[in-house]
């Protein structure tokens, strides 16, 4: 055997190197690839072995992270050989609560939901698809608000945008920075008042739902409307969603509505996915001084009271609000600014939750393929 030629790899090598590969830990999601339940394939044709993993949410910001965290562990492993890895995703469907149909070209249906008004739900909710969509989902964004409907304005939409119709049966989504999104406000004009009893919004809102063409979303996020009455009752029983996620300020008045906000998922059977605390702290623009003017811990609190993850805490920023107003959410404006980047975090929690949630207990088990060639 030449200098140059390496020794073929032995069924030990082998197994050293999926327990390598499995074992490697992620930082950014605090897992390690097996637990993760990533799905591995190692090929290896004479002195050349290529890995495919397959991860079961958006690798986006993270690809980098993932390949040099891989090529650490296995590189030792495989000195001589020449180490190819390709990363790649495939989001797993949810399985809904077990009582509805799945929607056609959806995977997974969120509700982003708070017990009252004004705890910057909808704000949160259109960052958060945004920040999923710049990990590489696919992801729709659908304003459940029929008396207030908020999203076409800060998306940037024109006021005169009208869906487009299909088959004289179906909504076009309208895709506003590449999202598939759908709302009232394309609808009617901003002075329509919606004067309607509770059984016509329900109505109207699951028209909408069921009635537009998603096409192949990862995740398409509810916007919910505030409280917990008639519509959100209604939402939640007929629509199969993966989870829910609760977003409150530290206020207690805030953290009482929220527990009613979970209390009321828990009983249609829909998990809760976790937390977002927003309004968390304010950074004084003159000096830098940082104070927590709604309270502290309160989302913390509600989190460790329900066993379910605290997804990240958001500051109350006037820059989130002003950008909103010119329909150029801070995800898109300012991708690299430390608020766009928290609310990327959120999203990366969040996609990991709704993996673990779809996937079943057991590890797979590495696929491997040997040549000779």
């Amino acid at each position: 055997m030449s200098s140059n030629e390496s020794a073929p790899i032995n069924s030990a090598q082998l197994g050293a190197l999926e327990r390598a590969a499995q074992g490697c830990h992620i930082n950014a999601l605090g897992l390690s690839f097996g637990e993760l339940q990533a799905q591995s394939k190692f090929s290896i044709v004479g002195s050349k072995i290529s890995l495919a993993v397959t991860l079961g949410l958006p690798i986006g910001t993270l690809n980098d992270e993932l390949h040099s965290a891989l090529v650490m562990v296995l590189k030792p492993l495989t000195a001589g050989c020449e180490l190819h890895i390709d990363i790649k995703s495939d989001i797993p469907s949810g399985r809904g609560n077990g009582k509805t149909q799945a929607l056609p070209g959806v995977k997974n249906i969120i509700a982003i939901a708070s017990g009252k008004g004004g705890v910057g739900k909808s704000a949160t909710a259109l960052n958060l698809a945004l920040a999923l969509r710049a990990q590489g989902a696919n992801v729709g964004l659908l304003d459940a608000d029929i008396y207030g409907p908020s999203q076409p304005t800060m998306l940037g939409v024109p006021s005169d945008t009208r869906p487009e119709v299909e088959d004289k049966k179906y909504f076009l989504p309208v895709i506003a920075h590449g999202l598939q999104t759908m709302s009232m406000g394309y609808m009617v004009t901003e002075k329509t008042p919606m004067a309607w009893r509770g059984p016509m919004v329900s109505g109207a809102l699951m028209q909408m739902i069921g009635q537009t063409r998603w096409n192949d979303l990862d995740y398409l996020l509810i916007d919910m409307p505030p409280g917990t009455g008639d519509i959100q009752l209604t939402l939640a029983q007929q629509v199969p969603c993966t989870g829910c996620v609760i977003v409150t300020t530290p206020q207690n008045i805030a953290l009482l509505d929220a527990r009613k906000g979970i209390e009321m998922f828990q009983k249609v059977g829909i998990d809760c996915l976790g937390i977002v605390e927003n309004m968390a702290t304010h950074i004084c623009s003159q000096c830098g001084h940082e104070e927590f003017i709604f309270g502290s811990g309160g989302g913390e609190s509600i989190a460790g009271e329900y066993a379910v993850p605290l997804l990240g805490s958001l500051p109350l920023a006037p820059i989130i609000r002003e950008l909103l107003d010119q329909g150029q959410p801070i995800v898109i404006a300012q991708p690299d600014s430390p608020i766009a980047e928290q609310y990327i975090r959120i999203a990366q929690q969040l996609a990991l939750r709704v993996c673990q949630a779809a996937q079943d207990k057991t590890v797979a088990v590495p696929d491997i393929i040997i040549s000779d060639d």
